[in-house]
């Protein structure tokens, strides 16, 4: 039986699979690969370990999950096919012929979440938490909903009449909505009307209750109501829908303005093609060809849905007064050298480098760092990259303070993050309101690193102080988010980082980088020449190991360097939480690489590799490095993206002995992947131990941010059990 725990145990007896090594075959389809993961996800609703609440959230999170991959993925491919365009995947499929895989599977999906909601639902409502349809209101319920309606509800909505004087309305994208035959008994006039159900207010609307928790669909009160709305007329049919539209950007090559151009897409962007309709089932007959008509959509394009429209609601229901029904709470951890140095930053990273685990350790630390720099009086200059952040960012606010103390000031905002286009030019405006030189990165390439770089007086000289991090300065999602965040004044890596930055602004490709290598320049055949000198260990007969962690592995050739170093005797594990295109395990081609999926409580997505380097791992000669890439494509050979060379001792041993030597015992979480591309579950004996690496972090310090730890003091991997 194979293992989920990579540290102990042997590699698994390679599978035969009928594939010519050769051939596309031995690629996995990565949206199939994707749809695996959301099933992975969907499975944690399931789960009988996760608290019931945060088993709705899974499930929540399952169905947003799948309307992005709609919105973007489906999209591309069905722009594909309208041009013509017939080229394969790395697999071979086409795109018409991935629609019809991904139509069946994604169906599939569709139809299992519909079945755990009802289960959930049915286990809530013996936690007294209710949904109730309106034929199970009482009269009281009745009368409080009367003055809900009137005074929450109906100012913002505007029912639609349709008729020839009143065209068929715009829906954007989510666009949720309720389709009426309705009749006035007066003289029998028969009206069709669509009612808008707006966004701006919660889809679960709660009911008075004296234990417990009771709540009504936003839908279900709309329908409780129609006779306000439009008087004198019953309800003859009705159904409930909702549209996804093609939510990719497209820009002219030449913008002279980016801003004002992704301002225009954005507008775009809203008005995009239908790519999925979401319709009651048993809908009435003259609706839903009415609004199939009016939506330009083909059957293929409707999926039925006999239940709840809008899964991805029920994350209003993950009730913070419910404890009992969530995960026990966790406050993440100042690092014990900060609280050495009475907060200051700055000291705590002179005195050594310092790498914080998030969310076990708090982002907080990232916002100080900037907020100290902003207040400093001795910081000349403050440079950051932004990809994602939040609303309301401490981050920005913190570099705003310090261009209008007069401090130079440089943020790369990207502005092709997606989903997030509109929020960072909102962002981007405000720094340069504030004094900030604002740099939109290249046209054709988005930057995806996440570096910040301080440049701090002290005496004569001018220190950097840099932070390299693996996902985004985003103090909301850095509380669920697992990753890494490296402090240094390291000088070498401070030039590196500045280099980078000018290379960014001003286009002069770095060279001569010391610690650093970046994409679209040096990333990639970095990874390459590394992988192929613990290929040449391995035939010189020394030891040769890869221990490798990312969200996605698609890059053909990657793979293609890992199935060669395989053959040679290279012995690959890796933790792909996501996408994987390659296949493990195979005869002949991949027998020497394993390849497990973490899902949990918090969302992996550190990016970490660590090569052997003539010695089995750990070992102190290992070569390790962190990065903000994703080994796809787009990461490799499209974006900006850093890959950073660990070399203080500590930090080195805290990442090969602490974080990936937990990620490769995990058995509590880990899904194993075959070579077919199906993911199964670890077995989890009844009754034994099972190791959660989750756990593990939450209850160990990170071994750089202790105040006197060194790299012999790591933790023994091991936790509390319930």
């Amino acid at each position: 039986m194979t293992t989920a725990n990579f540290l102990e145990g042997d590699f698994p007896t390679p599978t035969p699979l009928d594939i010519d090594p050769a051939t596309p075959a031995r690629f996995f389809n990565r949206e199939l690969s994707w749809i695996g993961f959301n099933w992975r996800v969907l499975e944690e609703a399931e789960n009988p370990r996760v608290p019931l609440l945060e088993r709705l959230r899974f499930l929540s999170i399952s169905a947003t999950n799948l309307d992005e991959f709609y919105t973007v993925r489906v999209a591309g491919l069905r722009e594909l096919v309208h041009e013509g365009n017939n080229t394969p995947a790395l697999d071979g499929m086409t795109p018409s012929e991935q629609l019809v895989v991904i139509d069946a599977d994604a169906r599939r999906l569709m139809s299992r979440q519909q079945e755990v909601f009802n289960t959930l639902q049915a286990e809530m409502a013996e936690k007294d938490i209710h949904i109730l349809s309106r034929d199970k209101l009482t009269k009281d319920d009745i009368k409080y909903l009367e003055d809900v309606f009137i005074e929450r509800v109906f100012p913002v909505l505007s029912p639609l009449a349709i008729d020839p004087a009143h065209p068929f309305p715009f829906l954007p994208n989510e666009g949720f909505a309720l389709a009426l035959q309705l009749e006035r008994p007066s003289d029998k006039r028969q009206l069709r009307s669509l009612l808008p159900v707006p966004a701006q207010i919660d889809r679960f609307v709660p009911l008075p209750s004296e234990n417990g928790h009771r709540f009504l669909p936003l839908e279900e009160l709309l329908l409780l109501h129609i006779s306000r709305l439009f008087p004198g007329y019953q309800i003859k049919g009705s159904c409930a829908f909702k549209v996804l539209r093609d939510s990719d950007l497209e820009l002219e090559d030449e913008a002279e303005d980016l801003v004002r151009e992704f301002e225009v897409a954005l507008k775009r962007r809203r008005r995009g093609e239908v790519v999925r309709l979401k319709l009651s089932a048993g809908a009435p007959n003259a609706l839903k060809t009415l609004i199939m008509n009016e939506l330009h959509v083909s059957e293929d394009t409707v999926i039925e849905v006999d239940g709840l429209i809008g899964i991805s609601d029920l994350g209003e229901l993950v009730l913070d007064s419910r404890p009992d029904l969530l995960w026990p709470s966790f406050s993440p951890r100042v690092p014990e050298r900060v609280q050495d140095h009475d907060g200051d930053m700055f000291a705590a990273i002179r005195q050594k480098d310092m790498l914080l685990h998030h969310p076990y350790e708090t982002f907080d630390m990232v916002v100080r760092f900037l907020k100290q720099a902003a207040r400093d009086p001795n910081v000349v200059a403050i440079k950051q990259t932004l990809y994602r952040t939040s609303k309301k960012s401490p981050i920005v606010e913190a570099l705003c303070e310090a261009a209008e103390d007069g401090k130079s000031v440089t943020a790369l905002v990207e502005l092709k993050a997606r989903f997030d286009e509109a929020a960072n030019i909102r962002q981007s405006r405000r720094l340069e309101r504030a004094g900030a030189h604002v740099v939109y990165g290249f046209l054709h390439y988005k930057t995806h690193a996440k570096i910040s770089t301080v440049v701090r007086r002290e005496g004569d000289k001018l220190v950097t102080y840099t932070h390299f991090g693996t996902g985004n300065y985003h103090p909301i999602t850095a509380r669920i988010y697992t990753d890494l965040s490296l402090f240094t004044c390291d000088a070498k890596l401070g030039r590196d980082a500045t280099k980078v930055f000018n290379y960014i602004s001003g286009y002069a490709q770095p060279e001569n980088l010391d610690h650093l290598a970046i994409s679209p320049l040096t990333l990639k055949q970095s990874l390459l020449d590394r992988i192929a000198a613990e290929a040449d260990n391995a035939r010189a007969g020394k030891p040769a190991v890869i221990w490798a962690k990312m969200n996605a592995l698609i890059e053909s050739d990657v793979i293609d360097a890992l199935y060669a170093a395989s053959q040679a005797g290279v012995k690959i594990s890796l933790v792909v939480r996501g996408i994987c295109g390659l296949r493990p395990g195979v005869a002949g081609l991949s027998e020497n690489i394993r390849v497990k999926s973490i899902v949990g409580r918090f969302l992996e997505h550190s990016r970490i590799v660590c090569f052997g380097n003539g010695s089995e791992l750990p070992s102190k000669k290992a070569r390790v490095y962190i990065s903000s890439a994703d080994w796809m494509g787009r990461n490799l050979n499209r974006r900006v993206e850093t890959l950073v060379e660990i070399k203080n001792a500590t930090v080195k041993a805290q990442i090969v002995s602490q974080v990936m030597a937990a990620n490769m015992a995990d058995v509590a979480q880990s899904w194993i992947m075959s070579g077919d591309g199906s993911f199964t579950r670890a077995v989890l004996p009844e009754g034994e131990f099972a190791f959660n690496c989750h756990r593990f972090f939450m209850e160990n310090p990170s071994l750089s941010g202790r105040g006197s730890a060194g790299a012999a003091d790591v933790p023994q991997l091991t936790h509390t059990d319930d």
